[in-house]
């Protein structure tokens, strides 16, 4: 076989082996990424913005907007068909979690964490206001303080909670196991955000729209 010859059987071999390469990662499945881990991205890369305005103007620029925003999706919605009299938007995402089967009391990253009784909203001075903050699960620590972040008072931020010590602000090594969420006023002392904590909620494909519901 002469010396063109050669060349190319070993450039058909090269360019055989390029093709058959590009094909398999072609055919290689790309890794999935759940709906818990790409809110829980989404929400760290808004940490220290000052309003949700920059990222989208299409939802309330409050904590139940940021919890919306995070798990944004085409044909998935937190949010309940409709909303009921005086239901905010955090009592409407728990009711659609309840009716799911979706409430946990057991935290895991991703989940939506509720809390009650953060604000005064109905300005009477009593905590009778129920459901009134959400936030999104970062990460558990190993003595099972959670970090979540959520949109609040001076923009999106990180806190802390902990439901082994809820009443307790620091550890004995000085390491904050929760934060404030709610401020003292003059009938009220502060709350540490593991005291108000009302549950956990996994979001999955069963928090789709109605309308895509219906055309299952």
């Amino acid at each position: 076989m002469g010396r063109g010859a050669w060349l190319g059987v070993v450039v058909g071999l090269w360019v055989w082996g390029c093709t058959a390469e590009a094909a398999k990662r072609r055919a290689s499945p790309r890794p999935t990424v759940s709906l818990a881990e790409r809110a829980v991205w989404r929400a760290q890369a808004w940490v220290g913005l000052g309003s949700l305005a920059t990222v989208s103007t299409s939802v309330n620029d409050d904590c139940s907007g940021l919890t919306q925003l995070a798990f944004r999706k085409a044909g998935l919605s937190l949010m309940p068909e409709r909303t009921l009299p005086g239901e905010n938007g955090v009592k409407a995402i728990y009711r659609k979690a309840g009716e799911l089967g979706s409430l946990r009391s057991v935290p895991r990253p991703g989940d939506l964490v509720f809390f009650r009784e953060t604000v005064d909203r109905n300005k009477d001075g009593h905590r009778n206001d129920g459901l009134t903050h959400i936030g999104i699960v970062e990460r558990i620590a190993v003595d099972g303080t959670v970090t979540f972040v959520h949109r609040a008072g001076g923009g999106v931020k990180r806190s802390r909670l902990n439901l082994d010590q809820p009443e307790a602000r620091k550890d004995a090594q000085g390491r904050v196991l929760n934060d404030w969420i709610r401020r003292r006023d003059k009938r009220n002392r502060g709350y540490l955000a593991g005291e108000l904590v009302a549950g956990f909620a996994s979001v999955d494909e069963r928090w789709g729209s109605a309308a895509r519901q219906a055309g299952r």
